[in-house]
């Protein structure tokens, strides 16, 4: 696993993909989870929860000195956050 993390190029582009990636994943399955559970039909979120993950991910890539993908995971942070703001304001 650390081979692979090692041999990613480092790119912000590289980050954005994966900072994309990760929190469509989680949220995905939020989005089952809310919709098939009575009981979590009003906990909208567990989409932050999706998105927070990137917040351990981006760490990761700062520790093996992978600063422009963890630079492009805070990027894709940002905009999964204001894509949760307009959800609930909206």
């Amino acid at each position: 696993m650390m081979d692979r993390l090692k041999s990613l190029n480092n790119s912000v582009w590289v980050g954005l993909g994966i900072g994309l990636l990760v929190p469509a994943v989680c949220c995905s399955i939020a989005w089952y989870l809310i919709h098939h559970v009575a009981y979590l039909s009003k906990a909208h979120l567990l989409y932050i929860g999706g998105i927070a993950v990137n917040a351990y991910t981006m760490q990761t890539f700062f520790k093996y000195n992978k600063e422009n993908i963890g630079r492009g995971i805070l990027a894709a942070t940002f905009l999964c956050a204001f894509i949760f703001f307009a959800y609930k304001v909206f």
